[in-house]
Parts: C-alpha cells; sequence; structure tokens
C-alpha cells in the first residue's frame, strides 16, 4: 500500500487542493455527475470491497468525463484486489460474473442489478513488445497510473470522491492539452497503437488543431513504422473514431507528415486536397467514417486495398466502392427540374436495402445540404404495377412482362412516382 505524506492544504474556490508526496495531486469532488455513478449495484460492490479492505476507485474515461461536467457512459475500475480474490468476493455473495476472457489480464466483469461492473487489478508492465505486455498484479496505485498512455487517462476516482493524479492529468484536462505519461518514445514504444490514441484524444480534447508538443510529434515520427506489426482490427477501431472527432483533416494530414499513413492502411498518395475539402462540406452532418475516408482514395482499387489492411466489414467496403462510383458521376445537376431527382431514382432502381443510407453519406460527401434535409424526409414511394397486373391483361411471356414493366418504372420515374396504376397500365402496348 503507498504511504503518502500529507502536505498542507491549499483552499481555492471552496476545492481543496493537496500536494502529496511523489507528485499525487488529489482535490475533492462532489458533483451530480459523480453522484450518478453511485447505482444500486455499485453500493452494494463499494461495499463488499471495503468490508474485504480492498481499495476500489473509477478509472480512465468516467473520471475524465466527470471532471469534465459530463455524464459518463461506461465506468471502468481498478482494485488493489487480485482477480482471485474478487472472484471469492463475487462467488462468496452470489454475484454473477460474465466475459471470463479478461481474467489473465486482470479483469473481472461482475452483473449485479442489470448492470455490468468491469474491475481490474492494479499492474505493472513486466514485458512489452509494442503489440501487447505481460503483467503483474501490485497494490501500487502510482505504478499503475505509470504504465497508463496519456496523462488524462491516469487519474482515479475514489469512492468518496477524492481525485487521485499522478502525472498533472487534471492540469492538462482544463488546460486541454494532451501528453503522455513521462517519456512519449517510451509509452509509444510499449504499444505503438498509442500514436492513435494520442490523435485520438487530440481529436476528443483539444480546442484548436496545430497545438502539439514538438517532443511527441518527433517521438511520434520516430516510431510510426512500429505501427506496421498492429493488426487492421485494432487500427480501423482508433481511424474510425479519429475520422469522426474534431480536427479529423488536420490529423490525417499529420500522420502523412509523420509517415504514420502508410504503416495504418492510408494510401501512399492520399488526395489530401480532396481531404480537406471534403472535411469542410461534412461540417455538423454527422458522416460516417468511411465517407470522411473515401476523400483519400482514388479508385475501387484503393478500397479493396484498403480493406486488405484494416479488415473493414463489409457494410464500410460496400459504401467506400459506392461513393468513390457515384461522388462525380452523380449530382443535383443531372435534372434541372428537380436537383433531388437523380438521387430518388438511383434509390428506387435499387434493390440494396440499405441504398437511402448511402445516397445520405453521398450527399453529405457532396455538401449537398439542402438536398440531404430533403432525401431524409423523403419516404420510397411504391411502384404500382406488378406481373401479375400484366398477366390480367393477357401477357403471359415472362420476358414481355420483364421489359413492360422496366418501360412503365421509366415513365412513372418520369412522372415524379405520381402516376397512378390505371394510368400507367393505358400505355402499354401490346406486341
Amino acid at each position: 500500500m503507498l504511504l503518502i505524506r500529507v502536505f498542507k492544504p491549499l483552499i481555492r474556490s471552496s476545492v481543496c487542493y493537496l500536494w502529496l508526496k511523489r507528485s499525487l495531486f488529489t482535490m475533492q469532488l462532489n458533483t451530480k455527475e459523480f453522484q450518478t455513478v453511485f447505482t444500486p449495484g455499485l453500493k452494494t460492490i463499494a461495499e463488499l470491497f471495503e468490508k474485504e479492505k480492498f481499495e476500489l476507485r473509477i478509472a480512465g474515461g468516467a473520471v475524465r468525463d466527470i471532471l469534465n461536467g459530463k455524464l459518463p457512459q461506461d465506468v471502468d475500475f481498478a482494485t488493489t484486489a487480485t482477480p482471485d480474490e474478487m472472484k471469492h468476493i463475487f462467488q462468496t455473495t452470489g454475484i454473477r460474473m460474465i466475459n471470463n476472457k479478461g481474467e489473465k489480464h486482470g479483469t473481472i466483469t461482475a452483473r449485479l442489478h442489470e448492470q455490468n461492473f468491469e474491475i481490474t487489478t492494479l499492474r505493472v508492465d513486466v514485458v512489452t513488445d509494442g503489440r501487447h505486455a505481460e503483467v503483474e498484479f501490485t497494490t501500487d496505485w502510482h505504478k499503475d497510473a505509470e504504465r497508463r498512455d496519456l496523462t488524462i487517462n491516469s487519474m482515479f476516482l475514489g469512492l468518496d470522491g477524492t481525485l487521485y493524479d499522478y502525472f498533472d492529468g487534471y492540469e492538462d484536462l482544463k488546460s486541454k492539452r494532451v501528453r503522455f505519461v513521462g517519456n512519449a518514445a517510451e509509452r509509444i514504444q510499449e504499444d505503438y497503437l498509442r500514436i492513435l490514441r494520442y490523435f485520438r484524444f487530440y481529436g476528443k480534447i483539444v480546442e484548436e488543431p496545430g497545438e502539439h508538443e514538438a517532443e511527441t510529434l518527433e517521438a511520434i515520427k520516430e516510431n510510426a513504422r512500429g505501427l506496421a506489426v498492429i493488426s487492421g482490427e485494432r487500427i480501423w477501431v482508433e481511424l474510425k473514431k479519429i475520422l469522426v472527432g474534431n480536427h479529423a483533416a488536420h490529423l490525417v494530414n499529420l500522420m502523412y507528415e509523420l509517415g504514420v499513413a502508410e504503416y495504418i492502411g492510408l494510401p501512399v498518395s492520399g488526395n489530401l486536397e480532396e481531404l480537406n475539402r471534403v472535411w469542410n462540406n461534412l461540417q455538423n452532418l454527422c458522416p460516417k467514417p468511411m465517407t470522411v475516408l473515401v476523400s483519400l482514395l482514388q479508385s475501387p482499387e484503393d478500397v479493396n486495398k484498403l480493406d486488405l489492411r484494416l479488415k473493414i466489414s463489409k457494410e464500410e467496403k460496400n459504401l467506400g466502392l459506392f461513393l468513390v462510383k457515384y461522388r462525380r458521376d452523380l449530382s443535383g445537376t443531372d435534372n434541372n427540374g428537380d436537383p433531388l431527382k437523380p438521387y430518388t431514382d438511383l434509390i428506387i432502381d435499387s434493390r440494396e436495402t440499405d441504398i437511402q443510407s448511402k445516397v445520405c453519406e453521398l450527399l453529405k460527401y457532396q455538401g449537398e445540404v439542402k438536398l440531404l434535409k430533403e432525401l431524409e424526409q423523403w419516404s420510397v414511394p411504391r411502384f404500382p404495377v406488378s406481373g401479375h397486373d400484366l398477366r390480367k391483361m393477357g401477357i403471359s411471356s415472362g420476358k414481355e412482362i420483364g421489359e413492360h414493366l422496366l418501360q412503365l418504372r421509366d415513365i412513372w420515374k418520369k412522372s415524379g412516382y405520381k402516376m397512378e396504376k390505371e394510368e400507367l397500365l393505358t400505355k402499354v402496348q401490346k406486341k
């Protein structure tokens, strides 16, 4: 257990700030966001850990959210109890445990009152290879904080409202600054994915692009090659969040400048000019990650290469191919009377179930905000004529029925999808 000597407190704005041994900074808080964490399930678990004399603190993103005045979406916990000790607590009290895959890394997930509680034993890295780490369990909170990637992610929040901050994470959060814990190059070499995590949290925390520390950028540049050993799936998880976060165009440009892009599946000659243009189009439109990323790509082959490296989903790949195909070939100027009609015609003619969603992404890419709003309110009309209608008119040939349906559909589309069945059937010319 870490023994800390408390120095004389300094009172500021009704908050008690304490500077403690080993550079530990603490403060007390009791905000409404903090109080929302205390569900019946957590209260039960907290009592059990306290009874067994194990410390339990909130860790990670929930601490950042609470300090930023946001309601935390997911709450993770850290503890001095080992996985075996946690299992003993839960087994003897009849609390269900789920998802045992994390146990070798020190994580036990308990389920209580319809809520999952992911609790991880404090750890130190023994061996790292740039992808994974072999860990040993500890009861030293400072050592656990030391192994984390960024200062803003290395804070803990006690259930009594005490913030524990060993590396100035709170000051960085207030200043909207993203820094690695300790030496940036060392943190990156422990897990090269931390390069992308830096970019992601930069977009999440920092208000303006271009406010990077020179030492951090140099460490990223020197270690960019290490991303080649990281799996495509892990890279894509981070890259997706970067693409739809703040400063995405700036951050992707920076990836190219620092030599990161080639190791994460982005095309060597990515179209950065197009990216910057499209990024401006996409402001406040909530694009999908692929809608942003496609701006870098030149051809369907680029989409296929991206898929080979990042293992994107079938839906994401199809969206990429769709956008590459239609971003230049389809526009509202194709129909003088109704600029939306080329897009609705494409939807009408398609058999894809998600075609309307794809066309919405296309309009976002093109910056067609007015047409996008119209399409989002548009309901796909049903073509009123069927093969059965034509059979009743005495047309029996399947080939002939197909030809008539195509002709009638074209007439219906030209009418703005307004022509009724009876009128359409008068256009049928029997052979």
